[in-house]
């Protein structure tokens, strides 16, 4: 039986297998030799094998560790900010949604705009000489600050991102929270736990695996972000707004640097895979 069960699992495994091994092992091969070789738009079809000059060339480059300073930063702090106003939302509005489901729709709406149309929106909106909002600052105070200016860029692509994507984290902890069943919380009542009591001791536990799914989707989508932050204020001034995929973008096609973009994606890979495999071995440890 267990011979059978093992060859219906390869035979339905297989046609994945395959899937992932033609449009994503291709792709990473070609990138492993495309970091170890000397290549130029002009050689794409022939690079010539150079050693890992190209991962010296990015490991001694302060722009890249600047550029992985910003995504650290900023996909800690956006998946921080976006589940804590996700999940406030979803327990303090918990009982609107309960009569009335149609705010969800309203809530979601952030969700349907893609990202770079956003960083555009807002380029519009905080412009220092074109913007509405520091016209009215300037007319009713006197005074704006450059919200797209080296000082202020940094937080206001935070605020940005956060705005639209916090109605992400609430829907996850919505779904988690509305989950609970009720004769949970009522023997939590009965046995003379309020409310406060009852988010903190038999809430929230519940929900935590939801909350760190949350904030891993979210510093994920953070530590990586392009479109948004590319559109709103570009790799900013002398880079202080330069994500790791801004960098690869620039080093590929405004630099013309191949090889260097290809090994600074090669090792965000690494570092990724590293990470998520040390996530898995830590979530089977506490299983076991």
């Amino acid at each position: 039986m267990q011979i059978a069960e093992r060859t219906e699992w390869n035979l339905l495994a297989t046609p994945l297998v395959a899937f992932l091994l033609l449009c994503l092992g291709f792709p990473a091969v070609v990138n492993l030799v495309y970091s170890v070789s000397d290549i130029s738009f002009a050689t794409l079809r022939s690079p010539t094998l150079s050693g890992f000059g190209n991962f010296a060339a990015v490991l001694s480059d302060g722009a890249f560790w600047r550029a992985n300073w910003f995504s650290l930063r900023f996909g800690l702090l956006t998946a921080a900010l976006e589940c804590a106003l996700g999940l406030f939302l979803a327990i303090f509005l918990a009982p609107l949604f309960k009569e009335r489901s149609w705010p969800l729709a309203i809530l979601m709406l952030p969700l349907m705009v893609a990202p770079a149309l956003v960083g555009l929106m807002y380029r519009l909106v905080l412009h220092e000489f074109a913007g509405p909002v520091p016209h009215y600052l300037w007319q009713w105070f006197g005074n704006s600050p450059a919200f797209l200016g080296p000082n202020s860029a940094f937080w206001t692509l935070i605020v940005v991102e956060t705005l639209q994507w916090t109605p992400f984290a609430f829907l996850l902890f919505h779904m988690a929270y509305h989950a609970i069943p009720d004769e949970v919380r009522e023997a939590a009542s009965i046995d003379g736990a309020n409310a406060w009591q009852r988010l903190f001791r038999v809430e929230l536990p519940l929900m935590l695996p939801t909350i760190a799914v949350a904030l891993l989707i979210r510093f994920i989508d953070g530590f990586r972000v392009f479109d948004n932050v590319y559109v709103l204020t570009g790799s900013g001034a002398g880079g202080s707004t330069a994500s790791l995929s801004i960098y690869i973008y620039e080093a590929f096609f405004k630099q013309g640097a191949i090889g260097k973009a290809v090994a600074a994606s090669v090792l965000l890979f690494l570092a990724s895979f590293a990470i998520l495999y040390g996530l898995n071995m830590l979530a089977r440890r506490k299983k076991k």
